[in-house]
């Protein structure tokens, strides 16, 4: 299924907050914190020349964020940058000045910190983010997961030294019991979705998002055509989609947002012309995608920026999870998890549809642009659906 944006804002600038958040200062000052992790290292760009032949395109460019920061994921940049924003921040108030991010081991910014408790909901690597950032940073996390967030999952965010609080029903349940408990106990709540009075602090995620943008495009001699940007609540693929309509202006590419047909709560709201929550659907295997209600922030951004919304099935991402395994040609081998590879399964199908191809405007001469949001997370259900362990995989890249 695909729908292009008819909606009066497309093509309009973004409202003055979300132009802030995810314009060039706020991406810079997210590098500036980047840079200052340890273990900071730019994620690569993979060209797939062999695989953008058999889709009948000019070239196709893979960001791979599968080891970003040690987490496995682009989330790695959302929720622990958001943390040691907010840490900075209040360590200002104390401090009467502002606080840079070279004082993040000050023993007055670490005793500020300790004070601090951050929550949040999860599917499995937002958490992740969150409890990697309030350990950095001294601070306490309690990660709320659901019943679908696999062992291994949890296990990860666990070994960051995060309370886990198991609830039932799925995501969006958790973000309530967020935002309920958060708020009764005056914690720090740094979700990836927003929600009416509840937009900044996502704003901020979002914008360590635009780091892979910017890594993005200082390796590409020309920006690209088109991006296929998978999306849950909306968050990455408005924060990938605004920050490159800032960047790029009139040569932004065409931004097309992909959702698991089981859980395509954006696709729903352009069908609605507002925001929608979509009614329990069986699982998806794209979990970190499976999201009943988009994000105000997200939402407003792609009703903007993002040109066309369509859905995949569950058969094509794990086609592109082996796609990606055993390329041919002189393509790269790449491990992407059940999430990671929804936007190249958006292509593919957008590719091989000539109704589709001629409304997205690809052709021989498209430079198309994916990101392969996640990793192997979790080493068993990527096992269990491509037929060989992550580890076999590097293998052939060695």
């Amino acid at each position: 299924m695909l729908l292009l944006n008819q909606r009066p804002e497309h093509n309009q600038p973004l409202v003055a907050a979300d132009a802030e958040s995810l314009g060039v200062a706020g991406g810079e000052r997210a590098e500036h914190y980047l840079k200052a992790r340890h273990n900071h290292a730019e994620t690569p760009l993979h060209a797939l020349p062999a695989l953008a032949g058999e889709l009948g395109i000019e070239a196709l460019h893979v960001k791979d964020e599968g080891q970003r920061l040690g987490l496995g994921s682009f989330k790695a940049l959302g929720g622990a940058y958001a943390v040691m924003r907010l840490v900075l921040e209040e360590a200002g108030k104390w401090l009467g000045r502002d606080v840079d991010i070279s004082e993040m081991n000050d023993a007055r910014v670490r005793q500020i910190a300790s004070g601090m408790i951050f929550v949040c909901a999860t599917d499995g690597n937002h958490g992740r983010s969150v409890a990697q950032g309030a350990s950095l940073v001294g601070a306490r996390s309690v990660i709320y997961v659901h019943a679908g967030v696999s062992r291994e999952r949890v296990a990860a965010i666990a070994r960051f030294g995060a309370e886990i609080v198991e609830v039932e029903g799925g995501y969006d349940h958790a973000v309530r019991e967020v935002a309920r408990v958060g708020a009764e106990r005056g914690w720090k709540i740094v979700s990836n979705t927003s929600w009416l009075g509840y937009e900044r602090v996502p704003g901020l995620v979002m914008q360590g998002y635009t780091v892979i943008v910017r890594e993005t495009l200082r390796r590409m001699a020309e920006p690209p055509t088109h991006v296929f940007l998978q999306a849950g609540v909306g968050g990455f693929a408005a924060a990938i989609a605004g920050h490159m309509a800032i960047m790029l202006g009139s040569r932004r590419p065409k931004a097309v947002v992909v959702e698991p047909r089981r859980s395509a709560c954006v696709y729903a709201s352009v069908e609605a012309g507002r925001p929608a929550t979509i009614a329990n659907q069986e699982p998806t295997v794209m979990a970190m995608l499976e999201c009943a209600e988009p994000s105000l922030v997200a939402w407003r951004v792609l009703a903007r920026v993002g040109d066309a919304f369509m859905t995949v099935d569950e058969e094509d991402a794990v086609a592109v999870m082996k796609r990606l395994a055993r390329p041919l040609g002189n393509d790269p081998a790449i491990v992407s998890g059940e999430s990671g590879g929804a936007g190249l399964a958006g292509l593919v199908r957008a590719a091989g549809d000539r109704h589709m191809r001629a409304a997205l405007g690809l052709d021989a001469g498209s430079r198309v642009l994916v990101i392969n949001s996640e990793g192997a997370t979790d080493h068993g259900r990527f096992a269990e659906l491509v037929g060989m362990a992550p580890e076999e995989v590097f293998l052939q890249t060695a």
